[in-house]
């Protein structure tokens, strides 16, 4: 299979996931601003050339990526973050509540062991609490802290073109004990979610939600009744 990307905005594509990396991959965004790039998660780091090579595919080099943003500590999400910081020397940003087990490479907590592979140990160079603004070459990424599926659980939020573009990854869950979920704090940010009114959504694994009305729609069906 060669090289291969789907573009959702001028400058935004999905690169990674089912299809178009490694099937267990959960989705992988990448995000270009004039000058500079970031990559949305790192999957399970099973098909870490694939991933490079799709990203090649957008026509943007390598060496432009200079963050990986990682929008929680599981592994089909972070798994690939240590190889991804050693071939591209880009810096890794995780909230600080994720980032320790991360860093020791916990199986338990990132569901490594749930997938029957090792956590790769990964340094976090940017700690994030939420709140912050990222610059990104002549654009910024906004994080947004989103508890409950992970106690470091983030979104991140860009504007392009005009349009509010949301990459919120793992919307759906699961809450599991084993992950240190907690399903009140989850409840919150799905409200959290909502409010913001996102033209467009990015998930993890149930893909790329597009309108206000389809992305409010989708948040809502997993918010208790």
């Amino acid at each position: 299979m060669g090289p291969k990307n789907k573009q959702i905005t001028g400058n935004i594509w999905q690169v990674g996931g089912s299809g178009l990396t490694a099937p267990d991959d959960a989705a992988a965004y990448l995000i270009a601003f004039r000058g500079a790039a970031a990559l949305v998660d790192a999957g399970c780091g099973n098909a870490i050339d694939m991933l490079l090579a799709n990203i090649e595919s957008t026509g943007t080099p390598l060496e432009q990526v200079g963050l990986l943003l990682l929008t929680h500590c599981h592994y089909d999400h972070s798994g690939g973050a240590a190889e991804i910081r050693r071939r591209l020397g880009c810096r890794t940003a995780a909230h600080a509540l994720d980032a320790e087990w991360i860093e020791s490479g916990d199986d338990q907590i990132t569901a490594a062991g749930w997938y029957g592979q090792p956590m790769s140990p990964c340094p976090v160079d940017i700690r994030l609490a939420g709140g912050e603004r990222l610059t990104l070459g002549d654009g910024c990424v906004e994080v947004i802290a989103i508890p409950g599926h992970s106690p470091g659980s983030v979104a991140y939020r860009v504007d392009s073109a005009g349009k509010d573009v949301l990459f919120a990854q793992d919307v759906h869950g699961p809450l599991h004990p084993d992950l240190r979920s907690n399903r009140t704090d989850y409840q919150a940010s799905l409200r959290r979610l909502l409010n913001l009114r996102a033209d467009i959504l990015c998930e993890g694994h149930y893909g790329v939600f597009t309108g206000k009305e389809a992305v409010a729609a989708f948040v809502r069906s997993f918010l208790a009744s």
